[in-house]
């Protein structure tokens, strides 16, 4: 589900002083505005400005009704999937993905993401041995491994301006049979630092209380096998507290790989 991120306009306060609250106020109240469709994107994704309150901000707008028709994806379900994925990566605490929501926009129904101003020189494979990005990389295989993303190519992993790794397209994650995915192996059978086990206990803990707007929001957006598998993926992770490994027995790596 590929979408390269191509230069953007831009108006108003810089992003980099609002706070994600803030951030996630105008994506979902703003007026939004087209500014083009997105190129070498499997699914309708467009470019777009939202205003609220005098300010502007970029966005990525992908509509339910642009979605490609997939065997194993149900139509119409993509922009949720992208949506949970912010959620579980906030429920972590580690916010590897740019705030999402699921509104109401200019061709119905749809995920709106902040747009990430990356340098598009640079993705997973030219920062793989960047120690400044190790612990990021190690929050994304295993929330990777979490959500069941079935795509996590390297041009999926943004350096955006602000010096951060950012993770986007998540629109074929979160099936109910396994389908991990993903250029990111090279921690593979590791110990799963403390650090990163206190994420995914906070995230269980979240998951496992129906009264938590997290697990209240996933309902909406995943059905009952879907939820089930994604906590049994959790568990397992606190259980073996080691990175996951591909498995012999399936395609581990997306195609193309960038």
């Amino acid at each position: 589900m590929a979408a390269k991120r191509r230069a953007r306009p831009h108006s108003g306060p810089d992003p980099i002083q609002l706070n994600e609250a803030e951030v996630l106020e105008i994506l979902t109240a703003g007026r939004m505005e087209e500014q083009g469709l997105l190129p070498y994107s499997s699914n309708h994704s467009f470019l777009v400005t939202v205003t609220h309150q005098q300010c502007t901000l970029p966005a990525v707008y992908k509509p339910r009704r642009g979605e490609s028709p997939l065997w194993d994806f149900e139509w119409g379900s993509l922009c949720l999937r992208e949506t949970a994925a912010y959620l579980v990566s906030h429920g972590l605490g580690w916010r590897l993905v740019p705030p999402t929501v699921l509104r109401e926009g200019t061709r119905g129904l749809g995920s709106v993401q902040f747009y990430v101003d990356n340098d598009e020189n640079e993705h997973y494979f030219t920062v793989q041995a960047d120690a400044r990005y190790a612990q990021s990389l190690r929050q994304l295989a295993l929330f990777d491994f979490v959500i069941n993303n079935a795509d996590r190519k390297s041009g999926h992993c943004l350096i955006g301006t602000d010096g951060r790794l950012w993770a986007i397209d998540h629109g074929v994650c979160f099936h109910s049979e396994y389908k991990l995915r993903t250029v990111i192996w090279e921690f593979s059978g590791q110990p799963i630092e403390e650090e990163l086990l206190a994420g995914l206990q906070r995230l269980e803990a979240q998951l496992t209380d129906m009264n938590t707007p997290l697990a209240q929001s996933l309902c909406q957006l995943l059905n009952d096998e879907e939820r089930a598998a994604m906590l049994e993926r959790l568990r397992l992770l606190l259980h073996t507290r080691t990175f996951p490994e591909p498995s012999p027995f399936r395609r581990n790596y997306p195609w193309p790989p960038i």
